[in-house]
């Protein structure tokens, strides 16, 4: 059984370039293990994943990162049962939603910024679609490193 699970959480800390590289090819190796696929958006401290996946292994995953010390205020968004992938070839595509449109943002949420705590999981969810749309999400798999197309 397929599911989505989209949850939003603050990080403790600000990342530096190279800590949330990382951790975005840590997520890479291992969601490809797992059989899981998502993308991750981040604006300063705040973090969008969406996963993809098996129901045991995307509630395991999302579980570990609930109790994980370096995210805070970890909210669900969306868990669904899906029959098909939204991103079944990316092991984590990624955005840096601080060069994005802030028409585009403005669009799903009450202001111009990144906050999934003020809007609903179906509007982010919106968004995410929107973001593959445009371009705006780089693919993250083994094969890859362009953009989706």
């Amino acid at each position: 059984m397929l599911v989505r699970c989209l949850y939003a959480s603050r990080m403790q800390k600000t990342l530096t370039a190279a800590a949330h590289n990382s951790i975005l090819e840590s997520s890479r190796k291992n969601n490809a293990k797992l059989g899981i696929t998502g993308v991750l958006l981040t604006t300063g401290t705040i973090f969008v994943q969406l996963l993809e996946g098996g129901r045991e292994e995307v509630s395991k995953l999302y579980n570990r990162i609930v109790v994980d010390p370096r995210h805070k205020d970890v909210v669900l968004l969306v868990y669904e049962e899906i029959t098909e992938r939204r991103f079944e070839g990316w092991s984590m595509g990624q955005a840096n939603m601080d060069g994005i449109n802030p028409a585009m943002l403005l669009k799903y949420s009450e202001t111009a910024t990144l906050n999934p705590y003020a809007s609903s999981g179906q509007a982010t969810m919106a968004l995410l679609n929107e973001l593959v749309a445009t371009g705006s999400i780089i693919c993250g798999n083994a094969t890859s490193k362009g953009r989706r197309g």
